[in-house]
């Protein structure tokens, strides 16, 4: 559990309070699934709960309100978090045998060396790459967070490398992940003729937000931009409502992942990538602690 530390009294109405209240279950929740919210998730949980309407006054007031909360002590300040800020630090060990160890739980060989696929996901937005970050880590699959629209430098540089792997005869796979709504929708053909123009024969597939998954699971609508230049070929298809994809549960994206990139996976090629892994840990780990031995020998041979 996240710490919950109080630097303000408050008084909070009851309507609040039992608001309140509805924050800390879902965050409850979803800790237990390991999972932490952004106040975008949260605020659609609160939606797609029936329990306050999907309007941007709502989510201003949920907003403030869990501002206040954490103040005054009543949710955890870890429950939830800023994606798109974090501090950028050198990592530190106390000896050589401790960065050993380390080593020991981080040694990776690469999985999809010996794959027919390979497969890499990526996101529109940044916010909530660590939905997927968990995930991906799990599938030794390499992540990207969009940001929107691909720059041209990010796009060139990645159909550099996707190129390569289909030299190596390798089968380069996009799984996209975008909003429902006019732009998100264009910026999966957008990546698709992109690494066309740079020469990458890259198969890009849109795992969500899709129409099908909009029926299935029915995540708050929002109108879509009638600014966007896009809106009126997406009006026409598609009607004036969009989705986002932060509407969706966390799982739900995580099982997507998985899904789709087991179904592309050589299960005989993985699991000895795994047995490598699981040797090479051990390996390091008998290095770590026996450090003291390896020293000695290393001293007496210089």
């Amino acid at each position: 559990m996240s710490p919950r530390i109080a630097y303000i009294e408050k008084s909070f109405r009851a309507d609040s309070l039992e608001t309140i209240e509805h924050a800390r279950r879902i965050i409850e929740e979803y800790e237990a699934d390991g999972y932490t919210l952004t106040l975008r998730q949260l605020y659609y949980q609160f939606v797609a709960r029936d329990l306050i309407p999907n309007r941007v006054k709502e989510y201003k007031r949920l907003g403030g309100l869990v501002n206040d909360a954490r103040l005054a002590g009543l949710i955890d300040w870890e429950a939830i978090e800023d994606r798109t800020r974090n501090l950028e630090s050198l990592p530190h060990w106390r000896d050589p045998a401790h960065i050993v160890a380390s080593v020991a739980r981080q040694f990776q060989v690469d999985r999809w060396n010996s794959q027919p696929y390979r497969v890499e996901v990526w996101i529109e937005k940044e916010a909530l790459a660590g939905v997927f970050e968990r995930v991906c880590d799990e599938l030794d699959v390499p992540y990207l967070s969009c940001r929107g629209y691909t720059s041209q430098s990010e796009m060139w540089s990645a159909a550099q490398r996707l190129l390569g792997y289909h030299q190596q005869g390798q089968t380069p796979v996009i799984l996209h992940f975008g909003d429902h709504d006019p732009s998100g929708i264009d910026m999966t053909r957008d990546i698709s003729d992109r690494m066309e123009v740079f020469g990458a024969p890259v198969r890009v597939e849109r795992l969500a937000l899709n129409m099908d998954q909009v029926e299935r699971w029915s995540p708050p609508p929002n109108p879509a931009k009638t600014t966007d230049s896009r809106f009126e070929g997406y009006l026409l298809r598609y009607g004036d409502e969009s989705w986002e994809l932060d509407a969706l549960e966390p799982r739900t994206l995580a099982g997507l992942v998985r899904s789709r990139v087991m179904e592309l996976v050589d299960v005989d090629a993985w699991e000895e990538a795994d047995r490598e892994i699981r040797d090479g840990r051990t390996m390091l780990r008998e290095a770590s602690g026996r450090w003291n031995e390896l020293t000695e020998w290393l001293e007496g041979g210089s």
